[in-house]
C-alpha cells in the first residue's frame, strides 16, 4: 500500500470510527476494491488528511455538500461521523441553513429530518 493509502485508512478511522471501517472492510471485495482503494487514498488519504482547515469545518462541508445532492446515506453517515470530527448538532443545522438557500428548501427540509434521526439514535434524550 501507498503512504497515502496508509494514511488516508489512518484519517478515515478516526473521523468514521473503526466499526465502520472495519465493516467496510469485510464488505470489500475483488469487484470494489480498485473502488475503495481510490476513496482510501483520494477523499481520505488527501482531502480529509490535509490540515488547512478543521475536521469539523470539512465535516460541515461534507455534509452541506451531500444533503445539497441528495446522497442521504452518506450525509446521514458523516452525520455520525460528527462524534469524531467536533461538529455539532447546532453546526450540521448551520450547514444545512445554507443548504436551503444554496440548494432548495426541499433538499435541506430531507436532510434536517434525516439529521434530526441520526442524531436522536447517537445522542439519545435524557
Amino acid at each position: 500500500m501507498t503512504d497515502r493509502y496508509t494514511t488516508g485508512m489512518a484519517t478515515r478511522r478516526r473521523v468514521l470510527g473503526d466499526a465502520h471501517v472495519d465493516r467496510a472492510e469485510a464488505a470489500r471485495t475483488d469487484l470494489d476494491a480498485p473502488f475503495q482503494t481510490l476513496i482510501t487514498e483520494a477523499a481520505w488519504g488527501h482531502v480529509w488528511s490535509r490540515d488547512t482547515i478543521s475536521p469539523r469545518e470539512r465535516s460541515m462541508l461534507t455534509i452541506a455538500l451531500l444533503a445539497a445532492l441528495g446522497q442521504d446515506e452518506e450525509m446521514a453517515m458523516h452525520i455520525r461521523a460528527t462524534a469524531n470530527t467536533g461538529a455539532t448538532a447546532q453546526d450540521v443545522m448551520e450547514s444545512l441553513l445554507h443548504v436551503a438557500i444554496y440548494a432548495g428548501v426541499p433538499r435541506a427540509n430531507h436532510a434536517i429530518r434525516i439529521a434530526k434521526q441520526v442524531f436522536a439514535e447517537i445522542q439519545p434524550a435524557p
